[in-house]
């Protein structure tokens, strides 16, 4: 059995997604990627207070992905609904903003158990992060543990 998914096909799920304008549709990987390179990274919990830093550091960061081909999607086992009140919660208030990526949601904890992330015990996500390249095959990944935040930079 393999321990790493690098090399491998990235795991394909469908799931509910809080889109960039607010809308919330079903959605696979292979449509947040379209054809694109992405960085799918998975983090414990909405309204969490290291978690807004991240999310937010990414989304400023979001133009310089673009020049690069690559979609940033985020995944947490929170429900859309909570993504999308997280987004509408303003950051001095604990809250993202309206980000410009895509946060899927993974309530049955399928996306993250797939990806090797999830943390049993716990019921949560580690701070995992995957490049995948056009042809849809994981190429980097990096796990963090929970009190260990992420350089966006």
């Amino acid at each position: 059995m393999s321990t790493t998914l690098v090399t491998q096909p990235a795991p394909e799920f469908k799931a509910q997604v809080v889109l960039p304008d607010n809308t919330i549709a079903e959605k696979t990987l292979s449509d947040l990627r379209g054809g694109k390179y992405a960085v799918l990274f998975f983090y414990p919990l909405d309204f969490t207070f290291v978690c807004p830093s991240e999310i937010i550091a990414f989304d400023k960061k979001l133009a310089d992905f673009k020049k690069r081909n690559c979609e940033v999607i985020g995944v947490s086992v929170d429900s859309q609904f909570t993504h999308f009140a997280w987004k509408q919660t303003p950051p001095e208030k604990g809250g993202i903003g309206n980000i410009q990526y895509p946060l899927v949601a993974d309530l049955t904890k399928q996306i993250a158990r797939d990806y090797g992330v999830l943390l049993e015990s716990a019921g949560v996500a580690l701070r995992g992060l995957f490049l995948i390249d056009k042809t849809g095959h994981i190429r980097h990944a990096l796990i963090n543990d929970l009190p260990l935040g992420r350089n966006i930079e």
